[in-house]
C-alpha cells in the first residue's frame, strides 16, 4: 500500500486517516491512499512566493535552463520505477513511454530552447525596438520578466507525469515557482516523480510543492501575480475560472480542457492507396493508445461519403486485432480505463452517443458494475450528422470514435467546427488545394493542424501528439489555453512590459545595445581580447576604404553577379532606386570584414553568421567607406565558449548609414592561442 504524501514548504505529510483508496486500473485491488485533513494553502502559497520565487529569480534563463536539463537527465536514470508504476494506472508500456519518457524529452525541449532562444540574463526582450522619436534620443521596447507569484499547475488523470513536466519546464524557466495538484486517480505516479525530482538537489526550496488529495480553499488564496494552468473538463474548468478570488484578483488562468477532436480523409485518397492506410492506422492508433484516454484523441471521423463503409470495414477489422489486457504483459497494445468510475462514465456517453448513432463495431457493456476497467473500443456511424447533436457535443473519454459522411471540403469543414473549439484536427491529403482549403475554413476553431500523408509519414508526430515546440491548446471549448509553444508558453508566466526612454537606459535594462546609445571606446581591439573581458557598449572604428569603379567590375567579374544595377550605367539611372552603377551589397559587406577583422589567432574561433542586413543607400564609385563594430549582446553557450552578437554600422564619407546588420561569432573565454 501507497501513502501518496503531499510535499509541503520542503517537507513530505502523510495522508490523513481517512484517506481514500486508490484502485489498479487492472485488479481493482486498492493500491495506494490519498488525502489530507487540510494543507496550510496560504502559507504555502507565500512560501513560494518568497522562498522560492526569490530562488529562482536570482539566476538567469541560462542557468534554469541548465537545471532543467539537468533534472530530465536525472529522470532519465530513475524511469524504470517510474514505469512499474505506470501499469497500475493501466498504461502499456507504449503509453508509459509516452508519458514519462515524453515528459522528460519535453524538458530537455525547453531546455535548449532557453539557451538558444533566451538572453544569458534575467530580462526577455520581446520583439523589436521602437522608434519614438526623430533624432533617436527616445526608443521603446517590451520586455517579459517574472511573475512574483506562484504558478498553480492542476492537472489530470491521463498524463501524471507528462502533464507536470510539461508545465513545469515553462514556469520554471521563467523563474516562477510550482505548487502541483495532480488528479488523484494516478496521483502515486506524480508523486514519485516529484521526489525523484526533490531528491536529486537540484532544484531551489520552495520551486516545488504538491497537493496529493483535495485543494479545497486554495483558491481563496492567490492573487493577481499568479497563474493557474488547468488541464480537465469543460465543467471544472467554468467552476475554477469562474470562482470570486480568482475573477476578483484577474489571476491568470490557462485551461486545456474538452476536446472532440476530428481527422478527414482527403477526397484525393483511393481506398487501394498508402494514404489511406495510413488514415486508418493513426485512426486506430488514437483510439487505442491510453485506452483513447487522450485530450488529443480522435473523437470524429470524416469521410467522403462513398467511402463510409470501406472506412468503417478497414477500422473495424484493424481494431478487432486489439483486445484490452494486462498492462504488464508486452504483448498487450490496449490496458484498461484508469479507473472504474472513468469505466462508467465512458459507457453512460457511449450510450448517449448511441441515441444518434449506429454501433459498428464492438459492443456496448451490459452493466456498470464492473469489477475492473477494461473497456473494448466502440466505432459508431453518424448518418445524419448535419441534424446530430450529441456527436458535437459530448465526448466519451475512452475508445470511442464516430464515422460520419461528408459532400465537399466546405461540408467537412463545417462538420469539424461544429465541435466549437478543438485542440487538433489532421487532414489526410495529397492535395495542396484540399490542405490549403482545410485550413483556412477549419484553423479558427482548432489549436493545431496536422497534415499527413505518404510523403510525410516516416517524419511525421502522429495526431495525438503534442510538441513542445508548438502551442497545445484551443479556442472555444477547448480552453482557450496554449501551453508549450516553446518561449511563447514561458511568457505566460511572465510579465509583458513596455518600457520607454532614451538608448543608454533601455541598453542597461535589456543588457544589449541599443544603437545610439553611448558608446566607449575599446581599449584594445576587441578580436583579441576574451569573452569576459569584453563590455556591452564597446567599440571600435576602423579606417576608411575608398570603393572604386575596378573594385565593383573586379567583383563582378569574381562573383559572376553582373546585374545591371552594377555593370550598365544607362540602366542603374533609370531605376528609381539608384544614381547609377552601384557598389554590390556583399562587396560591401566584404570590405567591412576586411576593415574591422583582425587577422591573427585568437580568442575569436567563428564567424557563425549575421541578422537583420539591411542595405540603406547606395554605394557609389569614389564614396569611402568606414565601420563601426559594438558589442552588442553575450550570451555563456558552453564550457569553452559564448556568443558575441556585435552591431556592425557601415558609414559613408559623410557619415551617413550605408548598411546594418547584427553579427554574430563565437568567443573563447580563455584564449587556446596564447602562449
Amino acid at each position: 500500500m501507497i501513502n501518496v504524501q503531499s510535499y509541503v514548504m520542503g517537507k513530505w505529510l502523510e495522508p490523513a486517516a481517512d484517506a481514500a483508496p486508490i484502485k489498479d486500473a487492472s485488479t481493482g485491488e486498492a493500491i495506494a491512499l490519498i488525502g489530507h485533513n487540510g494543507l496550510p494553502f496560504k502559507e504555502m502559497l507565500a512560501y513560494a512566493r518568497t522562498t522560492g520565487g526569490n530562488a529562482l529569480r536570482q539566476s538567469g534563463f541560462h542557468d534554469r535552463a541548465k537545471m532543467i536539463k539537468a533534472l530530465a537527465l536525472h529522470l532519465l536514470e530513475h524511469k524504470k520505477q517510474l514505469y512499474d508504476l505506470s501499469a497500475c494506472t493501466g498504461a502499456t508500456a507504449t503509453d508509459s513511454k509516452i508519458d514519462i519518457d515524453g515528459g522528460i524529452q519535453t524538458m530537455l525541449v525547453f531546455a535548449s530552447k532557453g539557451r538558444r532562444e533566451m538572453p544569458d540574463s534575467q530580462v526577455f526582450v520581446d520583439g523589436n525596438i521602437e522608434e519614438l522619436s526623430r533624432d533617436g534620443s527616445f526608443k521603446g521596447v517590451h520586455i517579459a520578466t517574472p511573475l512574483l507569484g506562484t504558478a498553480i499547475h492542476i492537472n489530470a488523470f491521463n498524463f501524471p507525469v507528462w502533464g507536470m513536466l510539461e508545465k513545469l519546464a515553462p514556469t520554471w524557466l521563467a523563474g516562477v515557482p510550482a505548487i502541483v495538484k495532480p488528479a488523484s486517480q494516478t496521483a502515486y505516479l506524480t508523486a514519485a516523480t516529484v521526489r525523484f525530482i526533490v531528491d536529486s538537489g537540484l532544484i531551489p526550496e520552495g520551486a516545488l510543492q504538491l497537493i496529493a488529495g483535495a485543494a479545497d480553499g486554495l483558491l481563496d488564496c492567490v492573487d493577481s501575480q499568479d497563474v493557474i494552468s488547468f488541464t480537465g473538463s469543460a465543467a471544472t474548468a467554468i467552476k475554477l475560472r469562474s470562482h470570486p478570488n480568482v475573477l476578483n484578483n484577474c489571476v491568470r488562468f490557462i485551461a486545456e480542457q474538452d476536446s472532440l477532436n476530428a481527422t478527414i480523409l482527403g477526397r484525393d485518397i483511393t481506398a487501394d492507396s498508402a494514404d489511406f492506410a495510413l488514415f486508418i492506422k493513426e485512426i486506430v492508433n488514437e483510439m487505442t493508445v491510453k485506452a483513447g484516454q487522450k485530450c488529443t484523441a480522435i473523437r470524429r471521423i470524416l469521410v467522403p461519403m462513398e467511402q463510409v463503409q470501406e472506412v468503417s470495414n478497414a477500422i473495424s477489422s484493424r481494431l478487432a486485432t486489439i483486445k484490452p489486457g494486462d498492462p504488464r504483459d508486452k504483448a498487450t497494445r490496449m490496458g484498461p480505463l484508469v479507473s472504474i468510475g472513468q469505466h462508467q462514465d465512458v459507457l453512460e456517453k457511449a450510450q448517449k452517443i448511441a441515441t444518434e448513432c449506429d454501433l459498428v463495431y464492438g459492443k456496448m457493456p451490459e452493466n456498470s458494475n464492473a469489477q475492473t476497467a477494461f473497456c473494448e473500443p466502440m466505432l459508431f456511424y453518424c448518418a445524419e450528422p448535419d441534424e446530430a447533436t450529441t456527436v458535437h457535443e459530448l465526448e466519451a473519454f475512452g475508445p470511442v470514435a464516430t464515422i460520419m459522411g461528408y459532400t465537399s471540403e466546405s461540408h467537412a469543414a463545417q462538420l469539424v467546427n461544429k465541435g466549437k473549439g478543438s485542440l487538433v484536427a489532421s487532414i489526410f491529403t495529397q492535395s495542396t488545394e484540399v490542405a490549403k482549403a482545410c485550413a483556412y475554413a477549419v484553423a479558427p476553431w482548432h489549436g493545431r493542424l496536422y497534415f499527413n500523408n505518404s510523403a510525410a509519414a516516416k517524419s511525421s508526430t502522429g495526431h495525438g501528439s503534442p510538441l513542445p515546440h508548438l502551442i497545445h491548446g484551443g479556442p472555444g471549448r477547448a480552453g482557450g489555453g496554449e501551453e508549450m509553444g516553446g518561449i511563447r508558453g514561458v511568457l505566460h508566466y511572465m510579465q509583458r512590459t513596455a518600457i520607454q526612454g532614451h538608448p543608454d537606459l533601455l541598453s542597461a535594462i535589456t543588457s544589449t545595445y541599443v544603437p545610439q546609445a553611448r558608446q566607449h571606446s575599446a581599449s584594445s581591439h576587441q578580436f583579441t581580447r576574451c569573452f569576459g573581458e569584453l563590455q556591452i557598449g564597446e567599440s571600435i572604428t576602423s579606417a576608411k576604404r575608398t570603393i572604386t569603379l575596378e573594385d565593383i567590375e573586379h567583383f563582378a567579374a569574381f562573383t559572376g553577379d553582373n546585374f545591371y544595377a552594377h555593370m550598365d550605367q544607362q540602366a542603374a539611372q533609370a531605376n528609381p532606386f539608384f544614381p547609377g552603377r552601384v557598389a554590390h551589397g556583399y562587396l560591401l559587406l566584404s570590405f567591412a570584414a576586411g576593415l574591422f577583422v583582425k587577422p591573427e589567432a585568437g580568442p575569436v574561433l567563428a564567424n557563425t553568421g549575421l541578422n537583420n542586413l539591411k542595405f540603406i543607400q547606395p554605394v557609389v564609385p569614389g564614396d569611402a567607406i568606414y565601420v563601426r563594430l559594438t558589442v552588442k549582446r553575450k550570451t555563456r553557450r558552453t564550457a569553452e565558449y559564448g556568443e558575441v552578437r556585435w552591431h556592425v554600422e557601415i558609414n559613408n564619407q559623410s557619415d551617413e548609414a550605408v548598411a546594418e546588420y547584427e553579427l554574430l561569432t563565437m568567443n573563447a573565454y580563455t584564449d587556446p592561442y596564447a602562449s
